[in-house]
């Protein structure tokens, strides 16, 4: 939300709806953004007031959120869904149905439920940054196309930008050669093949083609 407001040069944030509410335009569509200050589970609270006061349906509504089912700075736009098991989201539904657009923002799981709660709370790692700063540039740049609803366009825009740094641990899959193993083979053909470097005379070369047949 900081990084659109600033992008587009919006006023200041003041309170309201329990939350922190700007308001303006952001490529010709009116926008209202808004942080909820409740607890998290509870940001339907705040949510819902702020639809109500603007008559706003749920496909008005986009929710940004973190999504530890994506890998850092991999983003994912839909509508409706289930919650993932993200509190957040859960009391959205609870006050206005599953029908609003979300924007799911990647930062990985922990590796053990016991470290979610941590994870979550706890601020990004300086190395992040590397990853984090350009994604939410690009989530600024391309605002205009959720405000318009056109949220596969977004997205799109969005892995251009970071498509440097946008693929799972921040390195290609591709860089290094996979050498295969090769495919087993019966002792009948390896035998074969060796005929192929014996000599054409002599016993054994009447022995393997008494075996395996001449040649010719």
């Amino acid at each position: 939300m900081d990084a659109i407001a600033r992008r587009h040069n919006l006023p200041a944030y003041r309170s309201k709806f329990n939350a922190e509410m700007t308001e303006g335009t952001i490529d010709g569509e009116r926008v209202i953004l808004l942080k909820p200050q409740t607890y998290m589970n509870n940001s339907g609270d705040s949510v819902a007031a702020a639809a109500k006061f603007f008559k706003l349906a749920p496909g008005d509504i986009t929710v940004l959120y973190d999504e530890l089912d994506l890998a850092p700075n991999k983003l994912r736009v839909k509508t409706g869904g289930g919650n993932g098991g993200h509190n957040g989201i859960r009391s959205m539904e609870a006050h206005l149905g599953k029908d609003f657009h979300r924007v799911r923002i990647g930062i990985g799981h922990p590796g053990h439920k016991d470290r979610v709660h941590n994870h979550v709370l706890g601020d990004f790692a300086k190395a992040d940054q590397q990853w984090l700063d350009p994604l939410l540039d690009a989530i600024a740049d391309n605002a205009g196309m959720l405000a318009a609803n056109n949220g596969p366009n977004f997205m799109n825009k969005v892995a251009l930008a970071t498509k440097g740094d946008n693929s799972d641990n921040h390195k290609s899959k591709k860089s290094a050669p996979v050498n295969k193993a090769p495919k087993a083979q019966s002792h009948v053909r390896q035998a074969r093949q060796q005929t192929k470097q014996m000599p054409e005379k002599g016993p054994m070369a009447d022995m393997l083609k008494k075996l395996f047949g001449s040649k010719e």
